[in-house]
């Protein structure tokens, strides 16, 4: 590209640097220009352009929180293995690009010596994309890390194998404000709180501001209690999102019996062959017991491999349900249908099952 060519590069000190800076030679020869991609084997990828020219991607799974001699690490590796061009993808997972296809098996072998696996690409699990959790949230209901661990050792074969019949993102949110993509995951985890906040009214009129306490609000379940100074729950209408206690720490949330996890199944957001979907319930609930959370695992491997067993070839989990019905997904899984997968929400009637087929 010559120098009249290169676009042009505002120099701001606000925001992250032009990511056109930064791209492999290869991708700026040919941005915009890839006719298609191919995997020739799990955790590879390659784009060929219309000049002719192939990129390869080597998708290397990651943790959501590292360190920094891990990014050191990694920096190090680039340089050894791909002049130091490296990206993370949306999924937290690690991608490797190289212009030479002699230098993908031996970058493999290197990362798979340290204990880096390689994969998630095709009909396979991919990397779950997670929340903070415990360790740096303070409204989750459930950990994100510990949670993700857990499932993933369970799933670990079908990340490194694309042995499913389509992709299968799982994703988890450590409360519904949902700063994960639960709401349109093939299997999604999320935590929920089943108790409202506690008013601490001797504290609140000392360190909240009331009016914006009780603006935070979304279903209006908080009113000012003028004669403690304090604000008045209505239980009735609170659906425990926990943003009152964004707003004011003396609306604690976090409770040990009450706080758990939900399962949610069906969403995604691929436009190929079906719209769009979002996730639906699946479990109500199920408790917090770390650091393992058996309990979690074993649900999501029991949905994962009835899928995994009877879904056509390149159907995604909702494609699947939609097809066979939610009748038969609750009974070939084992799932108990409850009135917790009923949907009383106010506006809800225009998506209710209303007509004489509805069996439950």
């Amino acid at each position: 590209m010559s120098e009249k060519e290169k676009p042009y590069y505002a120099e701001t000190d606000i925001g992250p640097p032009d990511f056109r800076k930064m791209l492999p030679p290869i991708i700026e020869r040919n941005y915009g220009k890839w006719k298609y991609h191919e995997i020739p084997r799990p955790g590879v990828l390659v784009h060929t352009s219309e000049s002719g020219e192939k990129l390869y991607s080597v998708r290397m799974g990651s943790g959501r929180l590292v360190s920094t001699d891990y990014i050191r690490e990694l920096a190090d590796l680039a340089d050894k293995h791909t002049d130091g061009y490296l990206r993370f993808t949306s999924r937290h997972n690690a991608e490797w690009l190289l212009d030479d296809e002699s230098k993908v098996e031996p970058l493999i072998k290197d990362l798979e010596s340290r204990g880096y696996p390689v994969g998630g690409t095709g009909p396979s699990v991919t990397s779950i994309v997670h929340t903070q959790g415990w360790i740096h949230c303070h409204t989750p209901a459930t950990d994100a890390s510990g949670v993700v661990k857990s499932v993933m050792d369970a799933v670990f074969d079908h990340f490194r194998n694309m042995d499913l019949p389509a992709q299968v993102r799982i994703s988890l949110a450590c409360c519904l404000n949902m700063c994960g993509a639960v709401h349109c995951s093939d299997i999604a985890i999320l935590g929920i709180h089943r108790l409202p906040p506690i008013a601490d009214h001797e504290k609140l009129g000392k360190i909240c501001e009331v009016p914006s306490t009780v603006g935070s609000c979304p279903t209006g379940a908080i009113r000012p209690d003028p004669k403690n100074k304090s604000v008045i729950i209505n239980e009735e209408k609170c659906m425990y999102c926990g943003n009152c206690f964004t707003m004011c720490p003396a609306l604690p949330m976090l409770d040990a019996e009450g706080d758990g996890i939900s399962l949610w199944v069906g969403g995604k957001v691929s436009n190929a062959r079906h719209a769009p979907m979002f996730s639906r319930l699946a479990v109500p609930f199920l408790p917090n017991t770390p650091p393992r959370w058996p309990e979690t695992v074993e649900a999501v491997v029991n949905i994962l491999d009835v899928y995994a067993a009877n879904a056509r070839k390149h159907e995604r989990m909702g494609e699947w349900i939609e097809r066979i019905g939610w009748e038969k997904w609750f009974s070939m899984t084992g799932i108990e249908f409850t009135d917790k997968h009923i949907d009383d929400y106010t506006l809800a009637v225009d998506t209710f099952r209303m007509s004489t087929q509805f069996k439950w």
